[in-house]
């Protein structure tokens, strides 16, 4: 079974974000304890015209880890009296959730001729710099 990447996106309102930022952290730290979490990555938004401003990202050994993991999330909210549905409506948050697997993995895909994976970024792949107007210039 492939690696699972859990990517969580938020678009998180300042006035919220201490106590979102404080939720995060106690979730994982739950979910860093259990079977098959391999690592995570919790991240705020820099610069960029992206509508979400945070992102975490956490990866399981395979997809068979997830409804253990799932469920003590849930158990910790429920310990700590946490509802996020209320808590992402009261503060304005957005979510987009999501599970992914490393598409050179799911679908085979090597370099020719080197058996290396192929990794590109989307603006490669689309004809498009990364690079802001500034750096484009100069």
């Amino acid at each position: 079974m492939p690696i699972v990447h859990r990517v969580d996106k938020f678009v998180v309102p300042e006035a919220a974000r201490e106590e979102f930022w404080r939720h995060v952290h106690r979730t994982h730290g739950i979910l860093r304890s259990q079977p098959g979490f391999l690592e995570d990555t919790l991240l705020e938004q820099h610069s960029g015209p992206g509508r979400f401003n945070a992102v975490t990202i956490i990866r399981w050994s395979s997809a068979d880890d997830l409804p253990a993991a799932r469920a003590a999330a849930e158990a910790g909210h429920r310990a700590a009296g946490f509802e996020p549905a209320e808590f992402f409506d009261r503060a304005g948050i957005e979510a987009d959730v999501a599970n992914y697997v490393e598409v050179e993995r799911a679908l085979g895909v090597v370099s020719a001729g080197t058996g290396s994976p192929v990794v590109s970024t989307l603006g490669d792949l689309a004809g498009r710099s990364t690079a802001t107007p500034e750096q484009s210039r100069g």
